[in-house]
């Protein structure tokens, strides 16, 4: 990592020696996305979550630009192996939800040797055509992430009720909270991302997790990455497109998979 260059913001727990497991957020979300699941998790291992550009408590100045249509997901995938570079470890588990498990795929094809597992929640090879995704980040650019509030708990949550609840109104503070540069610079990520022509380069064990009631990357899209993914495993969860419905079942899919 060059000198001077900064990190994302992230949080470590668990014991100093055990595996590095590093898992990585939605679109629009933070760490917080994790919390469920991270007391028990940091029990086994050595435990990284971090924040998206501007997102959480990661500025947009960590991306090389945030001009319009100019960063892509190599480019956050970089910063999380500067990251895990930073704490001094090679090889790492990776989990990550909807565009956390972009970068996660793009890490097992791009930089197969540093990966020992992979598991993708609510993710996708491919996230729909640029057009969307472009419209989205000209949105935020002019009015900000709070035009998204509205519809976004449809997308995010299988129940309503969840948007009231302690964790999703946490999340969808930090929505509203999220810097419209690095949000905008992510959807131009998503906007140019399409792994299904890469998806039998993933050689590092794979679980993917798909939730039953996510209208924002029904199953079919975890249909696809298992299929595509050599021996990669499918497992469901009853919820919505953060998986935050059921997380006993999605925490014992993933220890599961780590542990194995």
């Amino acid at each position: 990592m060059p000198s001077g260059q900064r990190l994302l913001h992230h949080r470590l727990l668990g014991p100093a020696d055990a595996p590095l497991l590093v898992l990585g957020p939605s679109l629009g979300t933070s760490t917080k996305v994790w919390e469920p699941h991270v007391a028990v998790l940091a029990a086994e291992f050595r435990v990284l979550c971090f924040d998206l550009p501007g997102h959480g408590d990661s500025p947009s100045a960590v991306l090389p630009t945030t001009e319009p249509a100019r960063t892509t997901v190599d480019d956050l995938a970089q910063l999380v192996l500067d990251l895990v570079d930073h704490h001094g470890t090679d090889r790492f588990h990776y989990a990550g939800i909807s565009l956390g498990g972009a970068i996660g795929a793009h890490l097992a094809v791009h930089h197969p040797r540093r990966l020992t597992s992979l598991a993708l929640v609510c993710a996708s090879p491919y996230f729909g055509t640029a057009e969307p995704w472009l419209q989205r980040a000209a949105l935020v650019r002019r009015e900000g992430t709070v035009a998204l509030l509205t519809a976004m708990p449809d997308r995010w949550f299988a129940d309503p009720h969840t948007a009231a609840e302690p964790l999703g109104t946490a999340l969808l503070k930090d929505l509203a909270a999220a810097d419209p540069s690095g949000y905008a610079a992510c959807c131009d990520a998503l906007a140019t991302y399409d792994l299904r022509r890469d998806l039998s380069r993933i050689t590092a064990p794979t679980l993917v997790v798909g939730g039953t009631r996510d209208t924002a990357t029904p199953l079919v899209h975890s249909r696809e990455l298992a299929a595509g993914i050599p021996d990669a495993v499918l497992r469901t969860v009853t919820a919505g497109h953060l998986a935050v419905e059921d997380p006993y079942a999605l925490r014992t899919a993933l220890l599961a998979h780590l542990t194995t």
